[in-house]
């Protein structure tokens, strides 16, 4: 099934590049032009585009590389403001910051683009590379104290080139602090503090005497949006937004639907708070999209969540009313369907037209495998269905199997040839079943694992990760048993 926020992305897009086109001060003067000389890149075209998210960009214009490596981009509208970059053949890049100042020009080489480069009228891109030559030197003297530690490896030696390291440490943060006290508040200084990560202070002693590591991930995530300016819309078009929420989203957060929903109404509030359009778009749609279909099993109760809260609502601006209804009707099937749910009994009947009733299976565990007698995934995947049967028969696992589609002959034929005499088969001979839209069959085989009351263990699951799953399941619930113990009165 197709992603359905891939729609969502290009109105997005479309609506934040108006918006930012709109946001650009009436006092600048309309239109860019960025002349630039790269030695060592020469008779080719190179392309302007600036970021959207970490792993999209958007071109915005080209221009012709002369035999001398110069080129010119130019424009009569000015450009929205965040991250470019001047792309190269053989996936060569230079970013650059676009801000209020697109009248700029640049000299670098490609033997080293940040030490060679030289940026005029821009006083950005300026800060900006300047305080990467600055780093590049502090990397260059600790690559040389390396050296100079294997070369010499003696305990004096040793001694002092760690003297050296701390000293260069100390000179190194130094100039960082210099830094962005003298550049507070440009956007080169917000973009370098937002792409860091927290320092984190020593820790308190845990009861072991030991740094309480507990602490240390808690001050870590809840100082991790410290330095991220939710307010400036630039950092859509930055690769920073999309990068931070991958980490605090699906790094820092347990990934349950519960944990997931606390840390996604986080940062949308954060970026509520910061009045930021574009922002609240991209953080609302990005989370989104992600947990659609998410790699975490369990986890698209976020998906729902994001919906129901956000696009519904109207909080998340969408301009194509169909969109909104089509992700309206993906929720109405999934939300029923989500792990800890009761899995909804299908209306099928055994080879004999019986019909069969669900609530009389009493095993620990029941799988369900939808699928398609003509569907070669579900023809590979058969066999390990049969053994699974075979094996957990009577031992606390049964397995339904039903056909969504072709006729009662073919269904039979099927059950023979894989020799399914252990599996409780199932086909609706009404075929009033839409299992598309009540059981979120869009692909075949669609696996479930349900536990004893016929609530959802797992959803969409492999087949040869049946029995494991079941195996962890079972023995994460032994460990859950509360210990019994005897009480005197």
């Amino acid at each position: 099934m197709k992603n359905l926020f891939l729609t969502v992305l290009s109105g997005l897009f479309l609506t934040t590049s108006s918006l930012a086109q709109s946001s650009t001060s009436s006092n600048q003067p309309e239109g860019f032009k960025i002349t630039g000389q790269i030695k060592g890149v020469n008779d080719t075209t190179c392309v302007l585009a600036h970021y959207f998210g970490a792993t999209q960009y958007i071109p915005k214009d080209t221009a012709r590389v002369d035999a001398n490596g110069n080129m010119v981009f130019e424009g009569k509208k000015s450009l929205p403001e965040g991250l470019y970059m001047v792309v190269a053949p053989k996936n060569r890049y230079i970013q650059f910051l676009m801000t209020s100042d697109q009248d700029f020009s640049f000299q670098t080489d490609t033997t080293n683009v940040i030490k060679s480069m030289k940026v005029t009228g821009s006083k950005e891109n300026e800060l900006f590379y300047a305080y990467q030559q600055g780093l590049a030197n502090f990397y260059d003297e600790s690559k040389a104290l390396d050296t100079e530690r294997k070369l010499r490896n003696d305990a004096t030696t040793a001694a002092m080139v760690n003297q050296k390291m701390s000293d260069l440490q100390k000179r190194a943060q130094a100039f960082r602090d210099q830094f962005f006290k003298e550049n507070n508040g440009t956007f080169a200084a917000k973009l370098i503090k937002a792409s860091a990560e927290p320092d984190v202070p020593p820790a308190p002693k845990a009861a072991n005497g030991r740094p309480d590591s507990s602490w240390v991930f808690n001050y870590f995530k809840s100082h991790f949006w410290d330095d991220y300016d939710f307010s400036d819309e630039r950092f859509v078009r930055t690769p920073i937004l999309q990068t931070k929420l991958d980490r605090y989203i699906k790094e820092l957060t347990v990934q349950n639907a519960d944990s997931l929903i606390k840390s996604a109404d986080f940062v949308v509030g954060k970026a509520q708070a910061g009045k930021s359009k574009e922002t609240l778009s991209y953080a609302v749609w990005y989370i989104t999209s992600q947990y659609e279909r998410p790699k975490v099993m369990g986890t698209d109760g976020l998906f729902v969540h994001m919906f129901e809260k956000y696009y519904a609502t109207g909080i998340m601006p969408v301009t194509d009313s169909s969109t909104i209804k089509n992700i309206g009707e993906r929720v109405k099937t999934l939300k029923p369907l989500l792990v800890g749910k009761t899995l909804p009994a299908p209306a099928v009947s055994d080879t004999l037209r019986r019909p069969i009733t669900f609530q009389n299976l009493k095993a620990d565990y029941t799988v369900f495998f939808f699928y398609d007698p003509h569907c070669g995934h579900c023809r590979e995947s058969a066999p390990k269905i049969q053994k699974f049967a075979d094996t957990y028969k009577g031992k606390g696992a049964d397995v339904v199997a039903i056909a969504i589609d072709q006729s009662p002959e073919e269904w039979k034929k099927f059950i023979k040839e894989f020799k399914l005499g252990n599996v409780i088969n199932g086909y609706d001979y009404t075929y009033r079943t839409d299992y598309r839209h009540q059981y979120d069959v869009w692909t075949t085989p669609t696996v479930y694992v349900v536990d004893k009351n016929k609530k959802i263990l797992a959803r969409n699951l492999p087949v040869d990760q049946i029995e494991d799953f079941m195996l962890f399941h079972k023995r994460q619930q032994a460990s859950q048993k509360p210990a019994t113990a005897s009480v005197k009165k």
